[in-house]
């Protein structure tokens, strides 16, 4: 599944790596750029075609104080807040218009999804390859994964009973347009997800983060009316079966840290920093 896409978001990833590593120092676009083997010019192009802004303008979306600032930004006001204030026409509320959420039965989510026949195919994004899969109902999974033959294993570990098929459908389609720029056309799209009643509640605020801006662990607790269970918020956010489309990623901690992120941290600030550029563009 190797191609361009993926190849430009690899180099991605390591220049975003190593700057992480090395923030101290201060590595300037010469520096990267040697690190990944390119040109600095070479890496300027590739970086500000795949962002849409040049490297040092995207490490400001994705620093610590960046992160405090959008926290900061109302006091007076939560994210849940804000996101119900914007008009219809806004992307920000991608998954407010768009996302339905429905739970498997008690059954189903006890029997490993026995008698649940789950289409599965591979798709491309900006942050390199993804496996999905689908049941009649809706999107039951997303991962970020290279590697076919593991991306396989790790979905039927999730429903260790199911009935696969490698099969492309429409739901998956729609789903995978999740990643373009503009969802003016986007059809509604339907989640079908493995999960608790507190797993859902958390996952169905996931997706009241507006596009481009952060959470917290605090402030999801409190927003599910659990206001000192905010381990429990993580540890259901860290089980999301569905990466990017319920945006985990966008949730942080209270100190302005990015935190971890089941598809890799460095992976989670891509998108971050992704995210609000598109925002500003």
């Amino acid at each position: 599944m190797e191609n361009g896409q993926n190849i430009n978001y690899t180099r991605i990833e390591q220049a975003i790596e190593y700057i992480q590593a090395n923030f101290k120092s201060h590595p300037n676009l010469d520096e990267v750029a040697e690190k990944l083997h390119l040109s600095p010019f070479h890496f300027q192009r590739l970086f500000t075609d795949w962002a849409g802004v040049s490297p040092k303008k995207f490490l400001q979306y994705i620093t610590v104080e960046h992160a405090k600032k959008i926290l900061k930004k109302d006091a007076q006001k939560t994210l849940f807040d804000t996101t119900f204030e914007i008009g219809l026409s806004s992307t920000s509320r991608l998954h407010d218009l768009f996302v339905n959420v429905e739970g498997m039965t008690p059954a189903e989510y006890k029997n490993g999804g026995e008698n649940l026949v789950i289409d599965y195919g591979f798709g491309e994004s900006p942050f390199g390859d993804v496996i999905i899969a689908s049941t009649s109902k809706g999107i039951c999974y997303i991962a970020f994964e290279q590697d076919p033959v593991k991306a396989f294993q790790n979905l039927k570990i999730k429903f260790p009973k199911a009935e696969f098929q490698h099969k492309s459908t429409l739901l998956q389609q729609n789903a995978l347009l999740i990643f373009n720029s503009d969802w003016t056309n986007l059809p509604k799209i339907k989640l079908h997800l493995k999960g608790t009643d507190f797993q859902l509640k958390v996952w169905e605020s996931l997706l009241k983060i507006p596009f481009g801006k952060l959470s917290t662990y605090g402030e999801l607790a409190y927003e599910i009316g659990n206001p000192n269970a905010s381990r429990a918020v993580g540890t259901a956010i860290g089980n999301n079966p569905i990466a990017y489309l319920i945006p985990c990623h966008r949730v942080i901690q209270s100190r302005g840290i990015m935190g971890g992120y089941m598809w890799n941290p460095i992976r989670k600030l891509a998108i971050i920093g992704w995210e609000q550029a598109k925002e500003e563009l």
